[in-house]
């Protein structure tokens, strides 16, 4: 298991390294990565589907579960608090940045209308959050839990890691994570932009 878990790993980075070259030879794709996630979950809706019960979704169900969004988000409020004091920027913008939990589109346009300088720090904090979450979940899943270890891809739960979780957490892992995303897509809009406007 641990074999595959360093394959899988290798496997991510050359793939991540392609297409970064690729990218800076200026090749691109169009809209193929939208469409290639939207395959992606419909292929693990499927398979959840077909293999997982009634019984089960009741059983991720509870309070835990719908608790867990809301402490990923405090969480990364607070972690925008602490990083406002370490790298000396402005408290506003730090907790506008951590509020993002990984939905660097939104995060770095909303925060782009009001300063350039922080809309490119809020993408690329928060794209970095989504590669670390897919590099790190299977670990991180094996020394906290399947469950916890959810929080560290935030927002990005219900698309882009979704695979990462469902493959190392498994189904029931599966489930908790999108609702855990689906739940705080809902919030970031909300939140980001408040922020963000706040004096």
């Amino acid at each position: 298991m641990g074999g595959d878990k360093v394959k899988f790993t290798i496997l991510v980075l050359i793939s991540l390294s392609i297409g970064f070259i690729l990218g800076k030879l200026g090749i691109n794709p169009g809209n193929s990565y939208e469409v290639s996630l939207y395959i992606l979950i419909f292929i693990i809706g499927l398979d959840l589907g077909l293999n997982t019960k009634i019984k089960d979704f009741k059983k991720v169900l509870s309070h835990k579960t719908i608790a867990l969004p809301f402490s990923t988000l405090i969480g990364s409020i607070i972690g925008g608090a602490l990083a406002s004091l370490v790298i000396d920027i402005p408290l506003k913008w730090s907790l506008a940045i951590s509020a993002g939990v990984g939905w660097y589109s939104l995060t770095g346009a909303i925060l782009a209308q009001y300063s350039p300088i922080y809309g490119v720090i809020g993408f690329l904090t928060n794209f970095i959050r989504e590669v670390f979450t897919v590099l790190s979940y299977p670990m991180l899943a094996k020394i906290f839990g399947k469950e916890p270890s959810i929080s560290i891809g935030g927002a990005t739960t219900m698309d882009s890691t979704l695979p990462i979780i469902v493959k190392f957490g498994g189904k029931e892992a599966g489930v908790i994570a999108f609702i855990h995303g689906f739940l705080l897509s809902l919030l970031v809009p909300i939140i980001v932009p408040a922020l963000t406007s706040g004096e």
